[in-house]
């Protein structure tokens, strides 16, 4: 998954529209008044120019190859079906790290990061907001270590070398582990690869174990390697991460309609992994790069959310000030500060700030 120690703001355009909006009912007004709201059909077609102009001629969306429901609407084309007078375009990247990096050069307008770059960015205050949680991540991302390694437990790692994308959720879950087996970080050498070099280095030889996402931990697993740990086990330890979507804040702002109907579209695609596990697995599986079986095997290692159930306090909550989800970028947030990976953290309202909870019907 994309993620760090793993796997965002937006303005406006209408001024002119509602300009002449308001010239228009000037206009249109009279003495009398008969119209109490002072609407006119002059002011109620200027009002649909705008809502009109309010939809993007183009969205770029910074995707991961990870089983989620994202991942699924682009197999299906679901999201151009919803927009068919935008033009959608996708773009992948390897972690977190790097939609970061894209959002911060106005490159996308959506993305799809680990909880970890996402409170980097909230720290170092990107424009970027968070406006779904895409999955909550259980087995899906683990540290397999070669069968022959003798490596049982996090406390076996001591001077073994280990691969992790650094900057994700799996590094964040990787160092928070280690911290909390007592063993000093010094004392294994980590190193930082994407998910492709991993499976490379794997293949080689030159690794004993790595801690990452699916489709590469499925493969390492189905040549030899063993599951020591997964990010479930260190959630139940309070060691919590996700995938999340991010929006630019400016973009948001500006189109917040469309960010509303997308997330409609997230939700119908869950709806249809729910209702038809088999069939999503199959539409799935060529991004994937794997079987049917094993898509649905790793789909089911994810936890998928609707919106409705995202508006609850545990999760992004109805509003940024009840959310469960900014206390975990806050306690995230601290341990990379703590770790040096970042400056210092900011306060749990800068974090509650970041969390946009209207398209998911939220204040």
């Amino acid at each position: 998954m994309s993620r760090f120690n793993r796997k965002l703001n937006v303005r406006a355009l209408a001024l002119p529209l509602l300009a002449s909006a308001l010239l228009l009912a000037g206009c249109g007004s009279n003495g009398g008044n008969s119209n109490p709201a002072g609407e006119t059909k002059e002011t109620i077609a200027s009002a649909d120019v705008q809502s009109e102009a309010k939809q993007p001629e183009e969205v770029r969306i910074g995707f991961q190859v990870i089983p989620n429901a994202e991942l699924l609407a682009k197999a299906t084309g679901a999201v151009e079906k919803k927009f068919p007078n935008t033009k959608i375009t996708w773009i992948p990247f390897e972690s977190g790290r790097d939609v970061n990096t894209a959002i911060a050069a106005k490159g996308i307008d959506l993305g799809l990061a680990g909880s970890v770059p996402v409170a980097v960015a909230v720290a170092n205050k990107l424009d970027l907001q968070v406006y779904f949680l895409h999955d909550i991540i259980g087995e899906a991302e683990s540290l397999a270590v070669r069968g022959d390694s003798g490596i049982a437990s996090l406390k076996d790692a001591v001077g073994r070398t280990i691969a992790v994308p650094f900057g994700s959720t799996s590094h964040f879950s990787l160092l928070s582990g280690l911290q909390a087996a007592g063993v000093a970080e010094k004392d294994v050498t980590i190193l930082d690869m994407q998910p492709p070099d991993i499976l490379a280095a794997w293949q080689r030889g030159d690794i004993d174990g790595a801690f990452v996402w699916n489709p590469v931990l499925g493969k390492i697993k189905a040549d030899g390697g063993k599951v020591v740990v997964t990010a479930k086990e260190l959630a139940e330890q309070g060691i919590v991460t996700s995938d999340v979507g991010i929006v630019r804040k400016t973009f948001a702002d500006e189109y917040p309609e469309f960010l509303k109907q997308y997330v409609a579209v997230l939700d119908e695609t869950i709806q249809f992994y729910r209702d038809k596990p088999e069939e999503a697995a199959k539409a799935l599986a060529p991004l994937l790069g794997q079987n049917e079986q094993d898509s649905l095997d790793q789909m089911n290692q994810l936890v998928w959310l609707k919106s409705e159930e995202q508006r609850e306090p545990k999760y992004l909550g109805a509003s940024g000030a009840e959310s469960d989800f900014a206390k975990t970028l806050k306690a995230t947030g601290d341990f990379l500060a703590a770790q040096k990976t970042i400056t210092t953290a900011p306060d749990l309202a800068f974090y509650q700030q970041a969390i946009r909870t209207d398209a998911i019907g939220g204040q």
